[in-house]
């Protein structure tokens, strides 16, 4: 499947990335890299370990699915996710994991298309919703996913909006 959407001059091309072809595999790292280097995905580059492993162990992972944007001057955008479940729909589910927009890019709708297209193969896949995580102090990327639907999750605004926390192993 193939989305193209024309909200600039350039037309923007999403699809489902293929992990077997080489050029979308280097599309990915290099756009993970550029992600990496920004303080909101860390601030230094991607690990060597990630730039060898990442598209295999992709490939390998079960519900993994990842997204790119491209113009006639090259790859634009990212989206990795992964399938999950709710238990509450008792149906599955859609985590978008990784947003990434190239810095050339931004302002152009890239985002949106991409995320359109992330709706369409959920749906595809039975999924019943999308979740993500954002950084707090990230507003130009909330205020783009409010501007395609997300909000905050809350089940009862009584009790307040819902944290995401981490513990590594």
């Amino acid at each position: 499947m193939t989305l193209v959407t024309q909200k600039t001059s350039t037309a923007v091309r999403v699809v489902l990335a293929n992990y077997s072809d080489h050029r979308q595999a280097e599309d990915i790292i290099t756009l993970m890299e550029e992600y990496s280097r920004h303080p909101f995905g860390g601030g230094g580059p991607l690990p060597e370990k990630c730039r060898n492993e990442l598209v295999p162990k992709l490939a390998e992972f079960p519900g993994a699915f990842s997204i790119l944007a491209y113009n006639d001057d090259g790859v634009l955008g990212l989206v990795n996710c992964f399938t999950g479940f709710s238990t509450f729909a008792c149906m599955p589910l859609v985590n978008i994991h990784d947003v990434i927009v190239s810095e050339r890019a931004r302002g152009q709708g890239v985002c949106a298309a991409m995320m359109d297209f992330v709706a369409l193969e959920a749906k595809k896949r039975g999924c019943c919703k999308l979740t993500m995580e954002v950084l707090e102090k990230n507003l130009a990327a909330k205020n783009a996913y409010r501007r395609v639907g997300f909000k905050p999750y809350t089940l009862d605004e009584e009790f307040g909006l819902a944290e995401f926390w981490q513990r590594y192993l």
